[in-house]
């Protein structure tokens, strides 16, 4: 028993290291490692083959890759600059609206996408407060996102993927309320952006992002028997093609934006993730945790924040505790609500954590410290974490 532990967190810790630097290569290598310390070697390898192949598993991992292109090219093309200079709105209200539409497009260092484009934006802000407004706005609305972190830990968890963001609302308005209340309202600032409004350049990028997880719901609704990552690859490849239509981007352009984002490394992660999930299923280490009385509250909330901070990651952590509350409560016991919890702490956590890129990048630019950026968001994120413990003691136990 005492070496299935071992395994285990040497595993997790293999994980959270090497993490720091390639999530994917992390997740791959701790599971090999976990494997090969409990299974033989063939299992290990079938499992690693089996998961790879599966087909709703591969096409899952092909759409996420698309999404980081459509990123790029909506960067690349102008759309999101078009869309920018066609509004016309109070300068709080640009600055909660920017970011977070920018924060649904899947790409690397994509905060520095959106930080020069509030930067200059009203008037008496500091730069801590850009800082804390870069990272929570642009955040707060991709926690709901269909097709952004939820998309692969509600399949691994075995829910409803517009179920749980039914579920996450009250979260995303209590962010919303909070970011408000103590980020952009003590700045005193009431000026009026004054954009040449433009419906075309507004509704053109709005809807290549959107038209993904329409098409993904439609489909999944007409067509129940197919797996349902088919209608969201299809999805997702017409978000592309629109992108690429809209923005007038000639198709050589393809190449040097693929480069630029690199979208093989969210290929890999997800791939990675499930690989991870199956190979912890078929060791004894599911035993060996489930011998423990968990404390759900102390589960869903207290660890998930901590992995969520040491990782700067949300599928990651996601990835370590659904094994984890399989083993101590079983699969079936996972329900759209608990699920919500665990989720909501890990990303509490990941939008504090200094590892999290766009957090370092975002104190970086604006040319502030981490601890006049934690000074402005640390009260938003205390009092949702103690809102979630007091809510999971009550509905989790």
């Amino acid at each position: 028993m005492s070496f299935i532990w071992f395994s285990f967190l040497l595993s997790i810790a293999l994980l959270i290291g090497i993490g720091r630097k390639s999530i994917w290569l992390g997740l791959i290598i701790s599971s090999f490692i976990l494997g090969i310390l409990n299974l033989p070697l063939s299992n290990v390898v079938t499992i690693f083959i089996k998961t790879i192949c599966d087909p709703s598993i591969f096409l899952l991992a092909l759409a996420v890759g698309i999404m980081p292109i459509v990123g790029g090219a909506l960067s690349e093309s102008g759309l999101i600059k078009d869309l920018i200079q066609s509004l016309n709105m109070r300068s709080k209200t640009f600055l909660f609206i920017a970011p977070a539409f920018m924060g649904m497009l899947t790409m690397p260092g994509g905060a520095l996408l959106s930080a020069p484009v509030i930067a200059n934006v009203g008037s008496g802000a500091t730069k801590a407060d850009y800082a804390a407004i870069n990272i929570w706005f642009r955040h707060i609305l991709v926690m709901i996102y269909p097709l952004a972190g939820l998309l692969a830990t509600t399949k691994m968890a075995g829910i409803n993927l517009y179920t749980e963001v039914l579920y996450l609302l009250p979260a995303f308005l209590l962010l919303a309320l909070l970011g408000y209340l103590f980020i952009l309202k003590p700045i005193k600032d009431n000026s009026v952006l004054n954009g040449t409004y433009d419906s075309r350049k507004i509704l053109q990028p709005i809807g290549a992002v959107m038209i993904a997880p329409a098409i993904h719901i439609i489909g999944k609704s007409l067509f129940p028997k197919i797996p349902e990552e088919i209608p969201l690859f299809i999805g997702v490849l017409i978000s592309l093609g629109l992108t690429f239509h809209f923005g007038k981007l000639p198709l050589e352009e393809l190449r040097p934006i693929i480069l630029k984002m690199r979208p093989w490394r969210f290929l890999l992660l997800i791939l990675g993730m499930f690989i991870f999930l199956n190979v912890f299923k078929a060791t004894d280490a599911s035993a060996a945790i489930s011998s423990i009385a968990f404390n759900k509250t102390f589960l869903v909330v207290g660890i998930a924040l901590f992995l969520g901070f040491v990782t700067g990651r949300v599928q990651v952590p996601v990835s370590i505790l659904l094994p984890i509350y399989y083993a101590g409560f079983g699969a079936e016991a996972i329900s759209p609500m608990v699920f919500a919890v665990m989720y909501f702490s890990v990303f509490i956590g990941y939008v504090v954590s200094p590892i999290h890129p766009c957090v370092s990048v975002t104190v970086e630019y604006f040319n502030t410290s981490l601890r006049e950026y934690y000074r402005k968001v640390a009260a938003p994120a205390l009092i949702a974490i103690i809102c979630t413990t007091l809510f999971s003691i009550v509905f989790v136990g």
